[in-house]
């Protein structure tokens, strides 16, 4: 989806990226990066200590060297150096598994009081070792790892978080059922509210440092 990406910023008016992530290396992560990279300037790409053999995660190192960036690796602690908002790395902790999911980077996003939590993929795995490092993980709104799958969000992680918004990120009439009911009993349960990408489309947040509000703005959604 690299082209409805790069229409979906061009209507917002961006000309240049700061900061590209690829959380890790599995294609539905990565597909697509190259050709954002190739229609912006891009001053940073960041991604986790990991590789892979397929060609996508290939197109996406190439497109890398053809922007004249090195890539940064990830690890817990690292911040994007920004003046508009503070960007922290809370995973990986150490290193993954066989499991690409585990090396997921878990971005928090802080602005003024308001905060974004996103998990990547990040399996139940990560979120235990953040529990267990006594990471501040606490958000407003939680990118839920791995597209609502029952192997993340866990219970103690999401009273953890104690998001008022959770986003789920899964395609319309996915073949891998995403999200699964479990996981939005829960989410039900906590009382989160809850934004869907296969329901909505493109989600909006607009973060004013002293609140959030959701945004549908049909005239900014990808063709």
């Amino acid at each position: 989806k690299g082209e409805d990406v790069v229409r979906y910023l061009q209507k917002l008016g961006i000309k240049r990226l700061t900061a590209v992530i690829a959380t890790h290396p599995d294609a539905d992560h990565i597909g697509g990066l190259d050709t954002v990279l190739d229609a912006f300037p891009v001053d940073s790409v960041y991604a986790p200590r990991v590789t892979h053999t397929t060609e996508t995660y290939r197109d996406f190192l190439l497109a890398v060297k053809r922007e004249g960036v090195t890539i940064k690796s990830v690890k817990a602690g690292l911040k994007i150096p920004s003046e508009a908002a503070r960007f922290t790395f809370l995973a990986p902790l150490t290193d993954g598994t066989q499991d690409l999911n585990s090396w997921s980077a878990v971005l928090r996003v802080e602005h003024g009081q308001d905060r974004f939590l996103f998990m990547g993929d990040a399996p139940i795995r990560t979120e235990r070792q953040l529990l267990e490092s006594n990471a501040d993980v606490r958000a407003d709104v939680l990118k839920l790892g791995h597209h609502g799958a029952d192997t993340s969000s866990s219970l103690p992680f999401l009273q953890a978080v104690s998001p008022k918004r959770a986003l789920i990120s899964a395609g319309k009439d996915n073949a891998y059922r995403h999200p699964r009911p479990s996981v939005l009993q829960e989410l039900k349960a906590e009382r989160i509210t809850i934004d869907r990408t296969d329901q909505s489309g493109t989600i909006q947040y607009i973060s004013t440092g002293d609140g959030i509000k959701e945004s549908n703005r049909p005239d900014l959604r990808p063709e």
